[in-house]
């Protein structure tokens, strides 16, 4: 599997520990930088490229994922998360790693490089990774409404629930108030 990175100046070190680990389990890293230090770089001008090689390559069919990295991985995930069809999961922790994939189908993972140690964060990339996607309906319906709303714009109809109004919502008592 094709794995893109991309980070900025604070998950230099991160992205830099993460190529060689990905490769040593046997995983194809592509490094969109940074490639040197540099204290004022801009994280959207590697994530948004990162985040676009993912999207181009599963259009293409293939499996590729992404990881991005920042000193929190906030901004990061927000400008991956700008690219069509990218769906990019902030973890800070293994639980929140698997559930990206798991319910979400995320395909890039954004991570902070001065938020946890550099194992914890490699586990999380690691769960993030190997973790599949359940496929159950709910979270394909979810994701399909994801995707419609990234392409048309157009909003998700509101459920009847929501039509009723707070006075009139269902209760566990009486599930057709």
């Amino acid at each position: 599997m094709r794995v893109h990175l991309g980070s900025d100046h604070a998950g230099l070190e991160l992205k830099d520990h993460l190529l060689h680990w990905l490769v040593d389990h046997g995983y194809e890293a592509v490094d969109h930088g940074p490639f040197v230090y540099d204290a004022v770089d801009d994280y959207p001008v590697f994530c948004l490229r990162a985040g676009e090689a993912v999207a181009s390559e599963r259009a293409e069919g293939l499996d590729s994922l992404g990881v991005v990295i920042g000193g929190s991985g906030n901004g990061e995930q927000m400008a991956a998360n700008k690219v069509t069809g990218i769906r990019c999961a902030l973890a800070w922790s293994e639980e929140t790693a698997a559930l990206g994939r798991e319910h979400n189908d995320a395909n890039v993972v954004s991570v902070g490089g001065r938020m946890h140690s550099v194992d914890d964060m490699t586990r999380f990339v690691e769960v993030f990774l190997t973790t599949p996607f359940s496929g159950e309906e709910r979270h394909v319906r979810r994701i399909g409404q994801l995707s419609v709303y990234d392409e048309s714009r157009e909003l998700p109809p509101l459920p009847e629930s929501a039509l009723r109004g707070p006075d009139t919502a269902a209760t566990p008592d009486d599930p057709d108030a």
